[in-house]
């Protein structure tokens, strides 16, 4: 497998960082909770979710983006996952790269997701130098809803997801986020070194389409 190098972000409250070997207990434990998993399709076991951390690293070592672990220094040394990712499945919106985020419960209400997820936004719009984002949840879920709205997300339809099976969980809302709509957001310091680095990936996505905006 190529070098494994995940860049570490930083924000007023967070730590982005790499996987550590501790995390997969506490990791373990959000994929097994029933509340914060009812928006997936099933919790996931223990070995699934060692698999998912696993495929996260290889993520950034074949394609320069991935999850992060997520800390908050002083605090907790794992309160879930943000990232992007490359979007998986046959869509209209594809090909495109999407955000996500997962946070444990016992951390939710403290704005740690918007907080992460704005990292991995500046991330994707000036190291990687993307035009755009997307981001999807099933229709129901309001909390994860919310986030893409903190971010300045715009929602861009509906559509109903081809890997997923279960009836009450198909249809997913889409919302996407370009670079334009964080005009005149300068990266911060900690992105000085990545925009600098020659040898930094740039992923490139092609053929990515231009999103009709809807506004709620």
């Amino acid at each position: 497998m190529p070098t494994l190098v995940i860049p570490e972000l930083r924000t007023e409250r967070l730590l982005l960082r790499a996987w550590r070997d501790e995390d997969q207990e506490a990791f373990a434990e959000m994929g097994a909770d029933h509340e914060a998993m009812r928006f997936y399709p099933s919790v996931m076991k223990r070995n699934e979710s060692a698999a998912r951390v696993r495929g996260y690293q290889i993520e950034w070592a074949t394609q320069g983006l991935g999850k992060w672990a997520v800390e908050v220094p002083g605090v907790a040394p794992f309160v879930g996952s943000v990232g992007l990712a490359r979007v998986s499945f046959n869509a209209s919106f594809a090909p495109a790269i999407e955000i996500g985020w997962r946070i444990a419960r016992p951390f939710w209400g403290n704005g740690y997701a918007p907080e992460a997820a704005r990292a991995a936004l500046d991330y994707a719009f000036w190291p990687l130098d993307l035009h755009q984002v997307v981001a999807y949840s099933p229709l129901g879920n309001a909390r994860s809803i919310r986030v893409m709205k903190k971010l300045r997300m715009r929602y861009a339809g509906d559509f109903d997801h081809p890997q997923v099976s279960a009836l009450h969980l198909r249809k997913h809302v889409l919302y996407v986020i370009s670079r334009e709509h964080v005009a005149g957001r300068e990266p911060g310091p900690e992105f000085a070194p990545f925009i600098k680095k020659e040898t930094m990936r740039v992923v490139q996505v092609d053929s990515m389409p231009d999103f009709p905006f809807s506004e709620d």
